[in-house]
């Protein structure tokens, strides 16, 4: 019986669009130094470490009529090089380029007749750096039997010991009229396969008529003359194209400011997310018809103290945050935030950032991708923006030798949808990806300085000991204002 694709990896698949690409990325910044890192070396450490992730070499068998779910079967002609590219930036490549390329190449989907990942290495950053771009589809990464390739590209040292001799072959996949047969035989010996089958055909009706009915809506307010419904800064339709903005950050202002008005590190985040958002919208003078807050979808882990974690991918939980961006004051945003979430942290199965970035193995790029998924399942919600933020570890990693300097999350675009962030902690940064739609959001480094700035405002608050004027009669304290980027 072959391994059929599950009804919420299908409804992934279904929703996506040339709008709405379902895949997730990270871009990573590494130091060769005198390893000698570069493309060769990538697909040779890939090659050696694919077996551990075996659905890297598996693409999707569409059945014909629809008599099951598509299958996973092994791609004949897989081809390493095809997955492993080369690219370069004129020398000396800047952040800037860098994030116009990552930009560029998250905007594009990935090839369904192929295994669904792809990984760039980027040369020709400036101080002799290089990049490195994975991108991998949703239904690829389900925290059970596949986790991100990122997990197992990285190790703890310098040192890379060979991890044995692959002697993975292809099984031959089967033709149209075989594979509507195992369709068949599986219908019959698995009241289950039925089940899902008839769900997913059901399911897929269900969508086809939605989107057909949102169709003729849009004509409908394009011959009258109107745009879309509820558009906010928030909520647009959305194009084909990406703008990516990175903020790097240090850890050590967010324990500060933990430490000063208690909280968590989380808390302290998601604080300075609302206070960015505050201030972006703010310069936009656009009006968001009295809403006071953002609703965020955060996913967090879930794990009992007890037990070991086993299948990541049912250890996540969506919580709805709702970031106060009606709140002038940065200390009382922080508070509302921790009150917020203190709910999650009391019902006895949160996980600390310690233990999650401990985990054996552990990797911030499965998280970030299950964090998606979940966000795109969640969508009922109607939260305004998700917000992944994964804690890994505080000590360096390294590729084939080379040490990862930063580690961005590139978030994919939920329908109508123009914002998505993450947030990675690494080695004593704590680095954000924010992810827009190119037309929706063309100022998306705006935004990324007033994260910026709305950090420095805790810091502010928290080393501040001064006695404060009363509310509303302090005068701003003009500073310099530090760059949103690395």
């Amino acid at each position: 019986m072959s391994e059929r694709l599950r009804p919420r990896d299908l409804a992934i698949l279904a929703a996506e669009s040339p709008t709405t690409p379902m895949h997730n990325a990270t871009v990573e910044i590494f130091d060769p130094g005198d390893s000698g890192f570069d493309h060769d070396r990538l697909v040779r450490l890939i090659g050696d470490r694919i077996a551990f992730v075996p659905r890297y070499r598996q693409r999707l068998q569409m059945v014909p009529a629809r008599l099951a779910n598509p299958a996973w079967v092994d791609d004949e002609g897989f081809d390493l090089g095809y997955h492993v590219r080369r690219s370069a930036l004129p020398r000396p490549g800047s952040m800037d380029q860098l994030r116009d390329l990552v930009a560029r190449i998250a905007s594009r989907p990935l090839d369904r007749n192929r295994p669904l990942w792809e990984c760039y290495v980027v040369e020709g950053l400036e101080h002799g750096r290089v990049a490195l771009l994975t991108k991998s589809h949703q239904i690829l990464v389900d925290g059970r039997e596949t986790v991100d390739i990122g997990q197992v590209l990285l190790d703890t040292s310098p040192d890379r010991s060979p991890l044995g001799h692959d002697d993975w072959r292809p099984r031959r996949p089967p033709g149209p009229v075989s594979a509507a047969f195992d369709a068949v035989t599986d219908t019959l010996e698995s009241p289950r396969t039925l089940w899902l089958t008839t769900r997913a055909n059901a399911d897929s009706l269900g969508r086809a008529a939605s989107a057909s009915g949102a169709r003729m809506v849009q004509v409908a307010n394009a011959l009258a003359g109107r745009g879309p419904v509820h558009a906010t800064p928030v909520h647009r339709r959305l194009s084909q194209q990406r703008r990516f903005v990175t903020v790097r950050t240090e850890l050590s202002d967010y324990r500060a400011v933990r430490e000063v008005h208690g909280g968590t590190v989380n808390d302290v985040i998601l604080a300075t997310l609302a206070g960015g958002l505050r201030s972006w919208l703010m310069a936009r003078n656009e009006s968001l018809g009295g809403l006071r807050t953002i609703k965020a979808i955060v996913p967090m882990s879930v794990i009992d103290d007890e037990l070991e974690p086993t299948s990541l991918g049912t250890q996540i939980t969506g919580h709805l945050v709702h970031l106060p961006i009606g709140e002038p004051s940065p200390v009382v945003r922080l508070h509302q935030v921790s009150y917020d979430l203190r709910a999650h942290r009391d019902n006895g199965r949160n996980v600390s950032a310690r233990r999650l970035s401990g985990i054996a193995g552990f990797a911030p790029t499965t998280f970030h991708a299950l964090g998606s998924r979940l966000a795109a399942a969640e969508m009922r919600r109607g939260f305004h923006i998700s917000v992944t933020n994964v804690p890994g570890p505080q000590f360096p990693l390294y590729a084939d030798g080379a040490r990862m300097l930063e580690s961005y999350p590139v978030h994919p675009l939920l329908p109508d949808h123009p914002i998505a962030i993450g947030v990675t902690s690494y080695d004593g940064g704590v680095f954000y990806g924010i992810t827009t739609d190119r037309d929706a959001v063309p100022d998306a480094d705006v935004l990324a300085q007033s994260v910026c700035d709305a950090l420095d405002e805790l810091k502010d608050s928290a080393s501040d000991t001064r006695p404060r004027a009363p509310r509303g009669r302090r005068k701003a304290t003009p500073r310099t204002p530090r760059k949103a980027t690395t």
